[in-house]
């Protein structure tokens, strides 16, 4: 399968040059950035930081003047390109990078054109915006845990608190919204082993929430991060061709013991067909 070809639109005046490794990292995890732009007024001496960033990672600096003051141009510049690059009919999706909700409908709109949309902003952007993408990444939560990988090995649960504390609006996610929509997805695609296809579950999670993504938890893999709850188990199967698949389900409730004093079984997992098990155990 070839990979997507994507547009990623910078808009200079809501974003810090300090983000530019994880935007192209986090695009270059769904397909290949065919055009690399990035907006604004460069006679403003504010932008001069973008200078090597821009020559190191050849991204192509568009100039809008701001005519006047209070104005932002560069807001209608981005959506104009955007627009032309869609009607060119040689991509298959956008990223478009600020933390600016005046991008909203620019979203909406390219996902009614059936192009993949991927947001990245801080954690300051607004609901609406989110909402709008495909999918939205919170760069400075990003960044900041690749900092604190960097620093110390594991992730403290402080640092875990403070990214929460920081994501988003009234709109972002928590742990307990999570864990309460993860155990409603298993009650219903349950295929009556009470197991489920972790799979299905992360897709299912970014449906819902667009800015989901498990290194904003502190987690490294959705494996880890489900793992996490104490409600949550996790199994990992290995097929016969020797590819693995993990399962998550909620873990038994102990049944009562029977009038004889003996504990009834316990619920079994019927075996997989030349598969074998492997337990994901929380690190």
């Amino acid at each position: 399968m070839d990979d997507l070809k994507l547009a990623v639109l910078i808009d200079a005046d809501n974003i810090s040059p300090k983000y530019v490794k994880v935007i192209l990292d986090e695009a270059a995890s769904f397909g290949v950035a065919a055009a690399k732009r990035i907006y604004g007024d460069w006679s403003d001496p504010r932008l001069k930081s973008w200078k090597d960033a821009l020559l190191n990672n050849s991204i192509i600096p568009m100039q809008q003047y701001s005519y006047t003051t209070g104005k932002n141009a560069t807001d209608s510049a981005m959506i104009i390109d955007a627009m032309d690059l869609l009607y060119s009919g040689n991509l298959d999706g956008f990223c478009i990078v600020s933390s600016d909700s005046d991008f909203t409908r620019l979203a909406a709109r390219l996902r009614e054109a059936g192009k993949l949309v991927i947001g990245m902003g801080e954690s300051k952007t607004l609901g609406p915006f989110v909402k709008a993408c495909d999918q939205f990444k919170y760069l400075d939560l990003i960044l900041g845990h690749q900092e604190e990988e960097e620093a110390a090995p594991t992730a403290t649960d402080e640092a875990e608190a403070a990214a929460l504390a920081q994501a988003g609006d009234d709109t972002a996610i928590n742990r307990d919204s999570v864990a309460k929509l993860v155990r409603g997805m298993i009650d219903e695609m349950d295929d009556g082993t009470g197991w489920v296809r972790t799979s299905r579950v992360g897709d299912q999670l970014i449906k819902r929430y667009p800015d989901f993504d498990v290194r904003n938890f502190g987690s490294k893999s959705l494996n880890k991060f489900l793992v996490s709850f104490p409600e949550m188990e996790v199994e990992e199967r290995i097929l016969a061709n020797g590819n693995p698949i993990q399962f998550v389900r909620m873990r038994p409730v102990p049944r009562p013991a029977s009038k004889s004093g003996k504990k009834l079984p316990a619920h079994k997992t019927p075996a997989t067909h030349n598969a074998k098990k492997r337990s994901v155990r929380k690190k």
